[in-house]
């Protein structure tokens, strides 16, 4: 039997070495094509690749660009809140007090006025001028028969009663100076009288020894000086004892016809009320009130402004509810404005009590006017 072919053996191992990655290579190879050809065999499906998760720095560098946007956005929200509660301040500002409408029914020369109430707005000087002098016609309207509520029959007597009126009321005065002026009737009389007589006369009207000193005084003066008449010309009244201003031009308007403005009490009140002045000084008034009207109606106005005091637009309780000029008054509600209330404010012959004169004009008592009863009457 011949020998078998002993070099097909070597070479078949040597190739098998030349061969790159020997069995094993070939192994994976085969396991590889199985993979790429084997549908039919039960080879787990290949995972999908979850996306990358950021890292730590990412993280922190987002959560800090979150925290500066949300820090932006509240101190935004922070600066428009203060300014909407700015503009609501503003808005909630208080305004100008304007008074309510009321209606007021007032008892004058021409029967029953019903009003309504509405402040005046801000006033151009002619505005001004044009109210003030519509108050004072309808002040006219209400009061046709004012006049000097003090009773006397010539200059001397009124010029005696406008001193004898300085802290005390017109009535009391009126009851006191019959017995003073029975007396004594002329200057002369006065000027020559025992002191203590006179004060005990006056010691109704309180400051009895200086108003004594007073009137004495300036009888004294119109017989020295005058021959016993009293002047008329207001450098001259001034000059007279217990004689300023005030009571010059009472004497002045009444007792001879010549226009003066009476800054009294009552007067001073009621013209800041009606803001057609803020001055306080008595001569300033008078200066300021009468540039807003024609000199012939100072005398009249005085005394529409001093009835319309008395009777209505009282200093501590003003009877607004009844005020025939409620719709021109700035200062309307400071006193009572129900119509029925206010009534019961009225004084004097608005009220249906008597006036201050014993002996009123007739014109006064025409108009319901009552005279008032003499000193221990009632």
């Amino acid at each position: 039997m011949g020998e078998q072919n002993p070099g097909g053996g070597r070479k078949a191992a040597e190739a098998a070495k030349r061969a790159p990655g020997g069995a094993a290579a070939g192994g994976r190879k085969a396991a590889a094509g199985a993979e790429a050809g084997g549908a039919g065999k039960a080879v787990p499906a290949k995972k999908k690749t979850a996306p990358a998760k950021p890292s730590v720095a990412k993280k922190a560098a987002g959560a800090k660009a979150a925290a500066k946007k949300a820090a932006t956005t509240k101190a935004a929200t922070k600066k428009a809140g203060a300014t909407n509660v700015t503009t609501k301040k503003a808005i909630k500002k208080k305004p100008v007090a304007v008074p309510e409408k009321a209606t007021a029914d007032v008892k004058g020369a021409s029967g029953v006025k019903t009003v309504s109430a509405k402040a005046p707005a801000a006033e151009s000087r002619t505005a001004l001028v044009r109210r003030a002098r519509r108050i004072n016609r309808e002040l006219a309207e209400v009061f046709p028969y004012a006049h000097p509520e003090l009773d006397f029959d010539n200059p001397f007597q009124l010029v005696v009663a406008t001193v004898l009126s300085a802290q005390t009321t017109d009535l009391r005065v009126n009851q006191t100076t019959p017995a003073l002026f029975a007396k004594y009737p002329t200057p002369e009389d006065l000027a020559a009288a025992n002191p203590e007589e006179v004060e005990e006369i006056l010691r109704p009207t309180g400051f009895f020894r200086a108003k004594t000193k007073s009137v004495m005084g300036l009888s004294k003066a119109l017989v020295e000086n005058y021959g016993g008449e009293v002047p008329g010309r207001l450098e001259e009244l001034v000059k007279l004892p217990g004689v300023g201003r005030k009571t010059a031009f009472v004497v002045l308007g009444n007792a001879f016809g010549r226009p003066g403005i009476t800054v009294d009490t009552h007067f001073q009140r009621l013209v800041r009320r009606w803001q057609w002045t803020e001055q306080t000084d008595p001569d300033k008034i008078e200066a300021e009130i009468g540039a807003l009207f024609p000199k012939s109606d100072w005398t009249d106005l005085s005394h529409h402004v001093i009835w319309h005091g008395r009777r209505i637009c009282h200093a501590r309780k003003p009877a607004c509810g009844a005020c025939p000029i409620a719709p021109l008054c700035p200062a309307y509600g400071e006193g009572e404005t129900d119509p029925e209330k206010a009534k019961k404010l009225l004084k004097y012959e608005k009220g249906g009590f008597p006036g201050q004169r014993l002996n009123p004009p007739q014109s006064y008592l025409d108009a319901g006017g009552k005279p008032a009863p003499p000193l221990g009457a009632g």
